[in-house]
């Protein structure tokens, strides 16, 4: 998936952000001089053993609530998936690169709406180093038309935005 022309093609502006290599949203976050809770990480989600994914949009500062995302779900039972899953399900994503559109990959995308309270959030940008993007939080919320909301639990927080 080419990130820039998927925002562009949708007229969402963004700006790359250059930074050194980091391996985590909550160290990018750090290296960036911006809250965890301004930067989306993105997960791929297993459900019911493997029959259907989810890709799960979070700040960096939350961790999913499995058992909250089961009931906003309709009882779907949620593992986190493997980087194999995520290399058969999402094969142009670099290894635990994800972006946070999840139709681009035929499946249906969740986002935590706290991304939305702040002005700009940032995500990974696949393929492009740096790799990641600053945007306005219509991005995975607005664009992705997400199935559920609020699904997770605050570890740590701040607010700056980048």
């Amino acid at each position: 998936m080419n990130v820039a022309d998927f925002l562009t093609d949708r007229q969402v502006d963004f700006r790359v952000l250059p930074h050194a290599n980091t391996y985590d949203a909550q160290r990018l976050a750090q290296e960036l001089h911006v809250p965890g809770r301004e930067v989306a990480k993105t997960v791929l989600l297993r459900a019911n053993g493997g029959f259907r994914y989810f890709v799960a949009v979070l700040p960096a500062t939350k961790a999913i609530d499995f058992a909250l995302a089961s009931a906003s779900l309709g009882g779907a039972q949620f593992q986190l998936a493997t980087e194999l899953e995520m290399a058969a399900h999402c094969p142009d994503c670099e290894l635990g690169v994800l972006p946070p559109f999840g139709s681009q990959y035929a499946m249906k995308t969740i986002v935590d709406l706290s991304l939305a309270e702040d002005e700009e959030i940032v995500f990974e940008f696949p393929g492009v180093f740096p790799r990641d993007a600053c945007t306005r939080p219509e991005g995975p919320t607005v664009l992705e038309d997400p199935v559920a909301k609020g699904v997770y639990h605050m570890w740590v927080g701040g607010w700056r935005s980048c």
